[in-house]
């Protein structure tokens, strides 16, 4: 199992200086991430959640202690990392394959193969039809899809979604969160979500990592083992499992949503 960490954090701090004087954010977090795992991080408003995102992306240096991806020391972003945003941030004046494709330009990385690899996931995921497009013409779900994407084609190890259906509509957050949970699944990629909504963490995840109030330590670590419906394993139809409303009240109980 050891070899297959691809995230290690290990004893995490975070202080805030400002004119007031010191804010703690986090305090002494530790949590290793295997490879093929989706971990969801859930927690109060304002507790720490996407700082500790921010950090393990390398944006971010810590007060104390240190991450480690693939055994490497994070000093700063990584082409191992990627990074999915709240927003899509979607160039409207580029079509959908100049989008998914900005990615490698930044890293003078395309070539005929990546170019082939992009359309293929745009292909695979519906979008192939749209790639001649513009942003203004696509659905929120469908340009959430298209970051997505974008955060795929450079291949990461590891990636980072920070709330990436929040700005949609719930019917539309509902059914885009179910693709990208099964475009994850398909990829084999190891992801960590930061999320407010308790349902899609346990419909997405592998565990669930529930974080205290501000400073941010680890409540718990839950294991989400899930009896899916005639074995079909997608977020929608994980929330038909049996288990799901233990998991669920476990955890509101946990985050103490009521104080």
């Amino acid at each position: 199992m050891e070899e297959n960490k691809i995230v290690e954090i290990k004893n995490i701090s975070m202080t805030y200086h400002t004119l007031e004087g010191e804010t703690e954010a986090i305090k002494n977090i530790v949590l290793d991430v295997y490879r093929g795992e989706i971990v969801s991080l859930v927690g109060p408003s304002g507790c720490g959640k996407s700082t500790l995102l921010s950090i393990i992306a390398g944006l971010i240096e810590p007060t104390k202690g240190k991450v480690l991806i693939n055994g490497k020391i994070v000093n700063g972003p990584s082409s191992e990392t990627g990074y999915m945003f709240q927003r899509d941030h979607l160039f409207e004046w580029r079509n959908i394959l100049q989008n998914v494709l900005i990615g490698l330009e930044i890293q003078g990385k395309v070539n005929e193969e990546s170019l082939q690899y992009a359309e293929k996931l745009l292909d695979t995921y519906g979008l192939g039809d749209f790639k001649y497009n513009f942003p203004r013409q696509l659905s929120g779900g469908m340009r959430q899809r298209v970051a997505l994407i974008r955060t795929l084609v450079i291949k990461p190890d590891l990636l980072l979604l920070d709330e990436p259906f929040s700005a949609l509509d719930y019917q539309t957050r509902l059914a885009i969160a179910d693709e990208v949970g099964i475009i994850l699944k398909n990829e084999k990629k190891t992801a960590i979500m930061v999320t407010h909504d308790i349902a899609e963490a346990i419909s997405m995840s592998d565990r669930v990592v529930v974080m205290s109030k501000r400073p941010a330590t680890i409540k718990d670590i839950i294991p989400i083992k899930l009896s899916c419906p005639n074995g079909i394993r997608t977020p929608m139809k994980c929330r038909e499992a049996p288990e799901f409303r233990h998991y669920f009240n476990k955890i509101w109980k946990e985050l103490d949503v009521h104080v």
